[in-house]
């Protein structure tokens, strides 16, 4: 692991197509253009000598931190030199208009302190490490190749002299205070412009412009507004502008065990994401970004003609994502395999209709759907209705034999539920009479076969004994009232049989699920719990538990999917978005109850909401 920094040791900067990984240590380690689903150009993350990266450091012993400019997602890195010298490198990628079609990475170094020596290596690994650059000088800097003509336009500021090493474009030179020197790497491009030409301090100053305007929509007014607007920031980074969809996280195969198998590639979108992250953005304020996801879905809806609902596609809808390995990539930290795809892309998964279904009532709250998407949504209700009996692979994506997962049957009570609200409250065509017996006959069942009385608590699949966080579902969507002794059993159950250490971070289950190997807690339960805890009265609990989550975000205040509660240490892919809409989620519920002050036995629950992930 000495050659790997820690996941928590990454910031991100993006331009909403794309994503990129900065180190601590001045090295971009994960780069996928043009689009997050793309070819690794920077994938030292995933192989420390053969995937490629960009550093940028002092070539004198030095400690270093990060931090965001405020109100903005434009990484700024500082470098403390053991003699006393200062070196900030502040790293962006355009947005909108400004990044002209195309992705690129600005990088802005700038002597603060003393003389400092700084060391730039350029080397790029196309096809996810396969192909190295091929290197021309140019006047403003240099051009790299690959074999399949993939091409990136490198400019740099004017009397900076490159030598080529060893597959990589190497500089070194002296900063002054107050010397500064641009590097702007472009994507398919094949001319290298001057720095003058390229504007860089005009598109800096523009692009953080854009973030701050786009943050001022955010309607927060609690006592976590600087965690919140991290947050926020973190899942817009996360939505693809040409089609709305948004990626459950940048990256794959960051391992949720050190050293293990359970590697995923997470650069895609999740049908079950979009009612967490659309009820996330909705609430802070950001109508538009729920609009854009909820037009795509929209289409997923009216386009699917599967026997099922595809739960997962590529974020410009396409359906295919068959599973592969990258067997000349060792893994971060040695974690193998590497893998690209998921498979887990045609697995039937019950839960999902529901999602779906709330996400859908939730967009259309105060207005009427059209006829087009209500006949959509009624032939996804009678879908329900016909087969809501049927075993499913589940919320986790179990890659085993199918099962009666109960999290599953109570997300198609919801999908059915939110069929005949729709239709109601709107006056809408539908077999509501035969929705409403679909809907009893499923909760009826679920009570009988899901509840376990030894453990008093809801369990994983019927006729079990094994946990599963994601029963903390059942007050969030309305299936029994935060009121029900049921409810709070299974909350303690879950509680004192899934937690660890004093922040009580919640593992997802405890039970065999096919797969070798272990894992870290999952946050998104962890952030759920809390919601769970404020909504049965425990608020000063609940307010607990959330403040020491929050410190769990690193130096960034950016989250993954899981920590390990022993070392405290990131695992699985980063940031992820759900756990950023989880963490987003409580601090509206904390604030809502706090100040509506809403009695624990009334009922219906307030508007809450929580989010989960997958395998």
């Amino acid at each position: 692991m000495s050659d790997y920094l820690p996941i928590s040791g990454y910031g991100v900067i993006g331009d909403l197509h794309t994503a990129a990984l900065v180190g601590r240590q001045g090295s971009i380690d994960w780069w996928c253009p043009p689009r997050y689903d793309a070819p690794s150009v920077f994938g030292a993350i995933l192989d420390a000598r053969r995937g490629g990266r960009w550093s940028v450091a002092p070539e004198t012993p030095c400690t270093s931190e990060q931090r965001y400019l405020p109100g903005t997602n434009i990484l700024e890195t500082n470098f403390h030199l053991d003699q006393g010298g200062l070196l900030s490198v502040a790293d962006f990628m355009p947005l909108g208009a400004e990044r002209e079609g195309k992705s690129a990475i600005f990088r802005r170094i700038r002597g603060v302190r003393g003389l400092v020596p700084v060391a730039v290596r350029l080397e790029p690994r196309f096809s996810y490490g396969r192909e190295p650059a091929r290197f021309q000088v140019r006047h403003a800097g240099l051009l790299a190749t690959s074999t399949n003509r993939e091409v990136l336009a490198f400019s740099a500021s004017p009397g900076i002299v490159w030598q080529i090493e060893d597959g990589a474009a190497v500089a070194r030179f002296g900063l002054r205070p107050e010397d500064t020197v641009w590097l702007v790497l472009r994507h398919d491009e094949d001319e290298v412009l001057s720095i003058d030409a390229l504007r860089p301090q005009a598109i800096m100053d523009d692009t953080a412009h854009s973030w701050d305007n786009w943050l001022t929509k955010l309607r927060y007014q609690g006592p976590y507004r600087q965690e919140v607007e991290r947050s926020a920031l973190a899942l817009k980074l996360l939505q693809y502008n040409p089609t709305g969809a948004m990626v459950a996280a940048p990256t794959t195969s960051l391992p949720e065990w050190p050293g293990g198998v359970r590697n995923w590639d997470y650069r895609y979108t999740w049908v079950r994401d979009s009612s967490y992250l659309l009820f996330a953005l909705n609430a802070l304020g950001f109508e538009s970004e729920a609009e854009s996801y909820l037009s795509f879905l929209k289409r997923l809806c009216r386009q699917s003609d599967a026997r099922h609902l595809q739960i997962l596609h590529q974020i410009d809808g396409y359906h295919q994502l068959a599973e592969q390995e990258l067997t000349h990539l060792e893994g971060y930290g040695g974690a193998r395999p590497v893998r690209i795809g998921n498979g887990a892309y045609d697995q039937f998964q019950l839960d999902i209709y529901g999602e779906l279904l709330d996400t859908l009532f939730q967009g259309h709250r105060y207005r009427v759907p059209s006829e087009g998407l209500w006949v959509a949504i009624r032939g996804l209700v009678d879908w329900v209705a016909a087969n809501w009996r049927l075993p499913d692979f589940g919320i986790w994506e179990a890659r085993r034999e199918p099962r009666h997962h109960v999290f599953s049957k109570i997300m198609a009570w919801c999908a059915l539920d939110r069929g005949i609200r729709l239709a109601l409250r709107n006056r809408l065509p539908g077999e509501v009479n035969a929705w409403r017996r679909a809907a009893a006959a499923l909760r009826e069942e679920v009570l009988d076969r899901g509840w376990n009385p030894p453990k008093q608590s809801f369990v994983q699949a019927y006729d079990d004994d094994d946990l599963d966080a994601a029963l903390l579902v059942i007050p969030l969507i309305g299936f029994l009232p935060r009121s029900d002794p049921r409810v709070r059993s299974t909350l303690n159950a879950i509680r004192q049989e899934l937690s660890a250490g004093p922040e009580e971070l919640i593992y997802r289950y405890r039970s065999p699920d096919g797969l070798a190997g272990e894992e870290g807690a999952f946050l998104v339960c962890s952030f759920w719990m809390v919601q769970n805890l404020a909504l049965v009265g425990q608020r000063d609990e609940a307010a607990r538990l959330y403040r020491l989550l929050l410190r769990r975000g690193g130096p960034l205040g950016l989250f993954p999917e899981e920590i390990d509660p022993r070392t405290g240490d990131f695992l699985g892919n980063y940031p992820l978005g759900l756990s950023h809409a989880a963490l987003l989620n409580c601090a509206v519920t904390l604030q809502r109850l706090r100040a509506a002050d809403v009695p624990v036995n009334q009922s219906p629950v307030p508007e809450v909401r929580t989010g989960v992930s997958k395998a």
